[in-house]
């Protein structure tokens, strides 16, 4: 644990004062455990989500926890969780919004561990929206560090155990009605006993892999995109000519920019057939609006066009 932790430390933040983000679960004691020994000082950030009967006296636990085990502060940063997107997603977001505002200018450790990349990856392949969605989470990713990421779960418990600490056991970890619950508890262990054990390594290894190449196709595809930007638009020719990997990297991000909102991979391919596939289909809608009216990507005058659906050529049976 101080090894994965040290090493994290030397790559990202050589000055040596972070934050932790601790829940009082094992995972989370046992790195702020781990970097009290290993950096220069330690800020424990505690959020209570108020979800349960009894939250704020799991706060407070793992607040004393972190102080004990040698913590410049540990604060509990009480949040209130709304309704959207369903109750876990919602806390997701009240949780970042709460540590981000708390963290002081620090980047924040998260406890995730390989099991949980694993699982990440696991969850990715149901979305199958290619490499990007089964890469797993980054190491860094400002101002989030996860040190833990080649560090198995069972060895933040036994260093736990080991140092006399009592995680708190998240009844939520084990009600089967969250999916992440099932792959832990069901698939992982079924996938290991199938394919001879290893797997929840290799699928991390996997992960960590495809983020080196995603990152080396997003710099190709950065000059690209720079390559075909035709005024706000983009030339059609230059996309066409393309490799698909690069092509759709570059609508992708044209699109985001442009503030299209949760693009689908069939979102994606529907704006990729306008340069590749052109029958005289109309526009695509790509989510997100623009003065009321939905966002649209369509054909122009040899060029990809992102605008209002209003101002937007061939949508509604007419092809100029």
């Amino acid at each position: 644990m101080r090894h994965a932790v040290r090493d994290w430390l030397q790559r990202h933040a050589p000055a040596g004062a972070v934050a932790v983000a601790l829940s009082g679960g094992a995972d989370s004691l046992a790195l702020t455990a781990a970097a009290v020994v290993e950096a220069a000082a330690v800020d424990a950030l505690v959020v209570d989500h108020g979800l349960q009967d009894g939250s704020a006296a799991v706060a407070a636990a793992a607040a004393a926890h972190a102080l004990r085990l040698g913590c410049r502060s540990a604060r509990v940063l009480r949040v209130t969780v709304g309704r959207d997107g369903g109750t876990e997603a919602a806390a997701r977001k009240a949780r970042y919004a709460a540590l981000d505002e708390a963290r002081g200018g620090l980047p924040v450790l998260l406890g995730h561990t390989l099991d949980d990349q694993a699982e990440t990856v696991l969850l990715g392949l149901a979305r199958g929206s290619g490499a990007r969605s089964i890469q797993g989470m980054a190491e860094y990713a400002e101002p989030w560090g996860r040190p833990l990421l080649s560090v198995r779960r069972a060895t933040a418990r036994q260093l736990c155990a080991d140092v006399g600490l009592e995680p708190w056991e998240d009844p939520h970890n084990s009600a089967p009605e969250f999916t992440r619950v099932r792959l832990r508890s069901e698939v992982l262990p079924l996938l290991e006993d199938v394919l001879g054990g290893g797997v929840a390594r290799a699928l991390a290894r996997t992960a960590a892999q495809l983020r080196e190449d995603g990152a080396a196709l997003d710099a190709l595809a950065g000059d690209l995109l720079e390559a075909a930007r035709d005024g706000e638009g983009l030339d059609l020719e230059t996309l066409a000519t393309a490799a698909p990997a690069l092509r759709r990297r570059v609508i992708r991000a044209w699109l985001l920019a442009g503030g299209a909102k949760s693009l689908t991979d069939s979102n994606l391919r529907a704006v990729e057939a306008l340069v590749i596939a052109w029958r005289g289909q109309g526009g695509v809608a790509v989510g997100g609006s623009v003065g009321g009216s939905r966002l649209v990507a369509a054909r122009e005058h040899g060029r990809l066009i992102l605008g209002p659906e209003s101002s937007v050529p061939g949508r509604g049976g007419h092809h100029h």
